[in-house]
């Protein structure tokens, strides 16, 4: 999409922040989104390059701390530079303007995507019926005793094994229900930057700034596991940033994204 190659994967716990645009949805008459459900601007709904499909998101407006929990069911946006793509609806009650951007941040809800995935189209799956094996009763019988030992009243006992239970077939998952509730809390606007990637060498981190006009190099993380990221930026606005993402892709570093710190 929009030139770049994206690697879906699943990840329940995964938090980003970026630009966040409006997304159009799929085009054409009834079309459904990339994993067949139905796509409407008038529902909180959302769409993500590599989540999961569907998948539960929390995504917050960091220039006015609006926050709203959504579901994500397409792929995009088709902007490389934008995190996630909301429909008219979501944009509209976390304060995006028409055409417009907004820094947030989302952060997966790794429980109530599990549930989702374990659905197909809003259809609970099949059960699988395991059969057991059949099981014969088991009989004990006193023996004779040995010399010497006392004898007790003989009987026989039968007791029938106990068989696993059937599991219960097509039992309803709970509904995953995504009310459009909005609260909101103090805006965190952070800084923009383009990403050229995260290196473990410094050598190899030096090299790939070489190739991005105006990258930098920014050491983190302990000294044992330090690592190496190439940043651009920051930038005083989008546009800005949307012209040196393009110029780094064009540079051969696919992998650049726009991101808020």
């Amino acid at each position: 999409m929009g030139g770049v190659w994206s690697y879906p994967r699943e990840d329940f716990a995964l938090v980003q922040q970026g630009i966040a645009s409006r997304h159009p949805g799929p085009t054409g008459w009834d079309a459904p989104t990339a994993n067949g459900e139905a796509w409407s601007g008038s529902r909180a709904l959302a769409a993500h390059r590599t989540l999961q499909l569907p998948a539960v998101v929390t995504v917050t407006n960091l220039e006015n701390g609006r926050s709203l929990t959504l579901r994500v069911n397409d792929r995009g946006p088709v902007n490389p530079g934008r995190v996630i793509g909301l429909s008219d609806r979501a944009a509209d009650l976390l304060g995006i303007p028409a055409g417009g951007t907004a820094q947030v941040r989302i952060a997966v809800d790794g429980e109530r995507s599990r549930v989702l995935g374990e659905r197909t189209l809003g259809r609970p799956p099949e059960a699988v019926a395991i059969e057991t094996a059949p099981r014969a009763a088991v009989t004990a019988e006193s023996l004779d005793p040995l010399p010497g030992a006392r004898q007790a009243s003989p009987r026989v006992v039968a007791t029938p094994v106990a068989t696993a239970a059937a599991p219960e077939a097509n039992r309803p998952l709970p509904e995953i229900v995504l009310p459009e509730t909005v609260t909101t809390g103090a805006p965190r606007p952070g800084r923009i930057y383009v990403e050229a990637g995260v290196l473990s060498r410094a050598d190899a981190a030096q090299r790939l700034a070489a190739r991005i006009p105006g990258a930098q190099v920014e050491a983190f993380g302990p000294r044992r596991d330090r690592q190496y990221r190439v940043r651009v930026g920051p930038f005083p606005n989008v546009a800005q940033a949307d012209a040196a993402l393009e110029r780094t892709l064009a540079a051969g570093v696919s992998g650049a994204q726009i991101l808020v710190d």
